[in-house]
């Protein structure tokens, strides 16, 4: 059912007439014949919408619109005005309707307008909950979310997290990788242990084998004291290696023997020495295209590739944006001391819509900045980037009712591709799952569609 609709009108005729028409399109109808019993039937039921007429005896249907506002906000309001009424459709929007159609009525774009409200409706009920719903919401650790992929995904977590096997957590930037990780620490037997973390990308080539395997005095020019390395300072702990796609050719078969054996020798040293440190990695890059382009070693890649955790991008999480949305939006209030409490349901309709190509941490800087500019108690949608506001999802247009228009299957299947490609930032084996090829068949058709380039040396 769209939802649930009070009809108000003191025309019998009307109300029966508008009745039929709504019920074949999936409305659940109620109606009474004048205002002080449609105020009645709300104290006494739960309605979506309220369609109500404006001319009627005792309290108008503008009057109706009024008490509807103030009593019951949460209820939209659509006012039926005489054609040509412009003056009564002015009033109405002004007493706080949230639209308006004209008689004669014309079905079709009542539903519309009806749906459009229901929607309305339901969204304001969402934002007005949304405090509470963070509170209430499962957690895994410090991750917040209630969608059926988080879900999934905390399933996931509760069976490995006593496990010492290695973890690779694959996901685009933005998707929390740290997050699980630490959580995957937290609810483990190493809990009172080290969590170390290390970004492979964000130190040069030349000082990542010092940071993570360690170094001995001498071993080069400012080698001026011995330097235990992560591996050993992550000692009964977790430790966490944070973009491990990065990791340079030259480095990756150290890395396999101290996967493989738990031990590790540091740059200058003569001595293997032992660590106890669970391995947790993560990456957004596709490991399985590296491998094939022969930047990673495929013998690293099986052994990191044990228990694997794919984390879905903030796009395929539903209502967790609005979730998360208030949960940065209390915590950046809290820091600056601003009366800000909640989200306008413009704003929760637009992220709602919106792509989120950089995922949570996008989500949450975008939050950061609504409360630093908003100068009311809930955030709008002047106050988020512009690139939210003026977001207009994309479509793959494969079909035309204009013969010009229509292109080859070949075509069709190209843009396609290219579509989904994007639509999972970039990565091909998960491309090449929800398009039914293999890998090898995903990358003969992005060579013969010129998506890409082949690869020197294939």
């Amino acid at each position: 059912m769209h939802g649930k609709v009070l009809i108000v009108d003191d025309d019998h005729a009307m109300c029966e007439t508008i009745e039929v028409a709504l019920r074949p399109r999936q409305f659940e109808t109620s109606w009474r014949i004048s205002a002080e019993e449609a105020v009645l039937a709300l104290r006494n039921e739960s309605f979506d919408v309220v369609l109500t007429d404006v001319s009627m005896p005792g309290i108008s249907g503008i009057q109706l619109c009024e008490q509807i506002v103030a009593n019951r906000p949460d209820v939209p309001v659509v006012v039926m005005t005489a054609f040509g009424s412009m003056e009564t459709a002015i009033a109405a929007i002004r007493a706080g309707a949230y639209d308006f159609v004209t008689k004669p009525v014309e079905m079709d774009m009542l539903a519309l307008t009806l749906e459009r409200a229901v929607k309305h409706h339901n969204l304001q009920e969402k934002v007005q909950v949304l405090s509470e719903a963070v509170d209430k919401s499962r957690r895994f650790e410090e991750i917040l979310g209630e969608s059926p992929p988080m879900q999934h995904l905390y399933s996931q977590l509760e069976r490995i997290a006593d496990s010492e096997a290695t973890v690779l957590i694959t996901g685009e930037s933005g998707t929390g990788k740290e997050l699980v990780a630490k959580a995957i620490h937290e609810r483990s037997r190493r809990h009172e242990g080290p969590f170390v973390a290390v970004n492979c990308a964000a130190l040069p080539d030349a000082l990542l084998e010092s940071e993570l395997f360690g170094h001995v005095r001498g071993a080069f020019t400012d080698a001026r004291e011995d330097h235990k390395g992560l591996f050993l300072q992550a000692e009964g702990g977790t430790l966490f290696l944070d973009e491990i796609g990065e990791l340079p050719l030259d480095l990756q078969p150290k890395l396999l023997r101290a996967l493989e054996e738990y031990v590790v020798r540091r740059v200058g040293g003569d001595k293997e020495l032992r660590f106890d440190a669970r391995i947790v990695l993560s990456t957004n890059r596709d490991l399985e295209s590296a491998v094939e382009d022969g930047r990673f070693r495929e013998d690293l890649f099986f052994r990191i590739n044990v228990i694997r955790l794919m984390l879905p991008p903030l796009r395929a999480r539903g209502t967790d944006v609005l979730l998360l949305a208030q949960h940065f939006l209390e915590l950046f209030a809290a820091r600056s001391g601003k009366q800000v409490k909640g989200i306008s349901d413009t704003l929760a309709s637009k992220l709602l819509g919106y792509a989120w190509p950089g995922n949570v941490r996008e989500l949450r800087n975008a939050i950061e900045r609504a409360v630093a500019l908003t100068r009311y108690d809930k955030i709008a949608v002047e106050d988020v980037p512009e690139k939210i506001r003026d977001y207009q999802a994309s479509h793959v247009i494969v079909g035309s009712n204009n013969p010009t228009e229509l292109v080859p299957m070949e075509e069709v299947e190209r843009r396609y591709i290219v579509h989904v490609l994007e639509s999972v930032g970039g990565h091909r084996t998960l491309a090449a799952e929800i398009l039914g090829f293999g890998r090898k068949t995903l990358y003969r058709k992005l060579l013969r569609y010129g998506i890409v380039k082949k690869d020197k040396g294939s």
